[in-house]
């Protein structure tokens, strides 16, 4: 198997193909792991910034690989420029004080006030000068020294896998072991006054700390009951990953933010909800887990948006729109009152397993993902190669499948199975295919959207279409103890569906709900609302809604995986990633789970050699560890950990 790029789905498929047993080639032009779903160290986001807004094409490293091209072959050739990325626009509202301070310990050019693009230099010095972190986890801050500094992404550094603990009881739901679902747990301390003014964070001190920062360019969580988590359960890959339960459901509503009781404990502590629409909303969700038993309840509203059938289920306005954008979370307009249904149910059954909300996040950010399946792949034998690019695919003209690719120095690599990323097709392969667009915005801000007494909190906060024909925006804001950006400040996400540029679909929102004024004096109201450092815009192609027939010329054995969607979860990519393995080995196990310790077969020579005292490897003792028993019996995998 040769894979292309080390995205999400990518990813899955090269782990699952290793771990049954075949050969595994993974390979990525860039320098770090996932594509475009990896994550950043601050220094590496300056530096993928100003990669995207140059866009120059990469020439032909050896000229005379056409020599290995036969008679009877053809070539595909690849793309050598990433059109995936587009309008990129980065702005720094932090204060100019700070770039002097910046400059003379690292040569900063004075920045202007939009345009942060010219850090890259100084954060590459002063993040080496940045101590180590100090974190209330003991298992996360212990691997926070091994990051490397520079333009390295968060993700693709060695070193920053972490372990979780998975034991497996008997029972699924408590598969992802007593320890993810203590960190699931907020880690909240009580602030010692909730209503201080937030402390002022200089450009300079961002770019000093950017080794805390771990920035994704897709920004998701993991639905507790969905196919993600159960796929890290069953193949054990959960183990490289820790895990952190988003802490509350908000709400955008007549201009102010507020929580929502999304859980049965949220609803009845609630002190924004009467008694009355206490009991409506409880009736009305209990009704939702088991609609399908209820037909008679909205058949009559099947060819309705799920708007107007809320109109007419006895709930108000406030209730109304609790239940469509922040449990539901779909859109007013498009959604039918099936798919909003379907999208309560979900919710409501992933509530609880870890905490009192349905979506977890990995620690150091969602880039974590895509690296923890590339190290099981590693684990059972695949090779990794970064840096690494492919100039072309050999078809076989009689057969029409493809026989090898052939990398940037020329060498010719035979595989039986080709898995590349929609990135790396060139135009004249997708000249037919219509892409859509994802609009995305970082945000890095002093204080939380809804300050509250407990300052550490995940918050996931859907606001509803700012005009008419505009989607609604989905907002994760992530604090300090997620790892992924340093202490007093926020790292807010900001995603929707395109209509224009990243920065006309997502800037409405953000002066919705952010304080974008340089100047020291401003309003009121503009002072009580958290103040922007530095943010970024970019659109990302959407290509998870494209047909394979769509691709013109593609080989039998060639298959396509696509990058990001739009949706809050990362079913579409497990979903991919399955159906390609399935149509390559359709009577293989996909990501079965490692052997126990006690199925572990030895060569003979190999145990005599050990009992004899000459062992050569230690390694082949099948007693596990203190560390390995905790994990739920994953002897095997750790011994070949180790061995790699």
């Amino acid at each position: 198997i040769a894979c292309v790029l080390s995205g999400l789905p990518e990813s899955i498929i090269a782990a699952a193909c290793a771990r049954s047993g075949q050969s595994v080639l993974h390979v990525d032009s860039r320098n770090y792991y996932g594509g475009n779903w990896a994550s950043f160290s601050f220094s590496g986001l300056l530096s993928w910034i100003k990669e995207n807004q140059q866009k120059t094409d990469i020439g032909d490293e050896c000229e005379d690989w056409r020599k290995l091209i036969l008679e009877n072959e053809d070539v595909i050739s690849l793309s050598k420029k990433d059109r995936t990325i587009e309008h990129v626009e980065d702005f720094c509202f932090g204060d100019q004080d700070s770039a002097e301070d910046v400059e003379e310990a690292g040569a900063l050019p004075k920045l202007p006030v939009f345009g942060a693009s010219g850090a890259e230099g100084v954060a590459q010095e002063s993040e080496k000068e940045c101590p180590p972190m100090e974190s209330a986890l003991p298992e996360a801050a212990s691997r926070e020294p091994e990051k490397a500094t520079g333009t390295e992404p968060a993700s693709a550094m060695e070193g920053n896998d972490t372990e979780i603990s998975s034991e497996n009881e008997g029972s699924q739901s408590t598969a992802l072991g007593e320890s993810a679902l203590e960190l699931g747990k907020t880690e909240a301390a009580p602030s010692e006054n909730s209503a201080q003014e937030p402390k002022k964070i200089t450009y300079s001190q961002i770019v000093r700390e950017g080794r805390r920062f771990n920035i994704d360019l897709v920004s998701k969580l993991l639905y507790s009951r969905g196919l993600l988590i159960d796929l890290l359960i069953k193949s054990n890959v959960s183990r490289y990953a820790e895990f952190k339960n988003a802490t509350r459901i908000l709400a955008f509503r007549e201009g102010k933010v507020e929580q929502v009781p999304c859980s049965r404990a949220d609803v009845f502590n609630s002190r924004q909800l009467t008694m009355v629409e206490k009991r409506m909303l409880m009736k009305f969700l209990t009704f939702c887990l088991d609609y399908e038993q209820h037909p008679d309840e909205y058949q009559d509203y099947e060819n309705s948006t799920f708007a107007q059938f809320l109109r007419t289920q006895k709930l108000t306005p406030s209730l109304q729109h609790f239940i469509l954008h922040s449990i539901a979370m779909v859109s007013e307009n498009d959604c039918s009152t099936l798919e909003g249904l379907q999208a309560t149910k979900k919710f409501l059954q992933c509530l609880g397993r870890y905490g009192n909300t349905p979506f977890l996040f990995p620690l150091y950010g969602q880039g974590e993902i895509p690296q923890c399946f590339c190290r099981m792949c590693a684990v059972f034998g695949g090779i990794y190669c970064l840096r690494h690019s492919v100039q072309c695919l050999v078809v076989d003209k009689e057969s029409g499948r493809c026989k090898a690719i052939v990398d940037h120095f020329g060498q010719r690599i035979s595989a039986n199975y080709f898995i590349v990323e929609d990135s790396y097709l060139s135009e004249s392969i997708c000249k037919n295919v219509c892409y859509r667009q994802i609009s995305r915005a970082v945000l890095i801000t002093d204080q939380s959207v809804l300050n509250t007494d407990a300052e550490q909190q995940i918050s996931i906060l859907t606001v509803p279409p700012v005009d008419v024909g505009k989607p609604a925006v989905c907002v994760i804001e992530l604090c300090s103890s997620t790892m992924t950006c340093m202490k007093d400040t926020y790292l807010v996400h900001l995603t929707c569906p395109s209509t224009k540029t990243a920065r006309e679909d997502l800037e409405p929102v953000v002066q919705k709900l952010f304080n974008l004024n340089t100047e020291k004096e401003t309003e009121n109201e503009e002072q009580e609302k958290p103040r922007v450092l530095w943010a970024v815009y970019f659109n990302m192609r959407d290509s998870s809604g494209v047909d394979r027939n769509s691709y013109d010329g593609l080989p039998s054995n060639v298959y396509v995986c696509s990058g990001p969607d739009s949706a809050l979860g990362n079913d579409c990519a497990v979903k991919q990633a399955e159906t390609i393995f399935q149509e390559m080995f359709p009577t293989e196990e996909f990501c079965p789970p490692p052997p126990n310790p006690e199925d572990i077969i030895y060569d003979e020579d190999e145990i005599a050699a050990e009992e004899s005292g000459f062992s050569n490897s230690p390694d082949t003792k099948p007693e596990p560890s203190t560390e390995e028993s905790s994990s739920g019996g994953s002897t095997a995998v750790k011994k070949e950990d180790d061995e790699e």
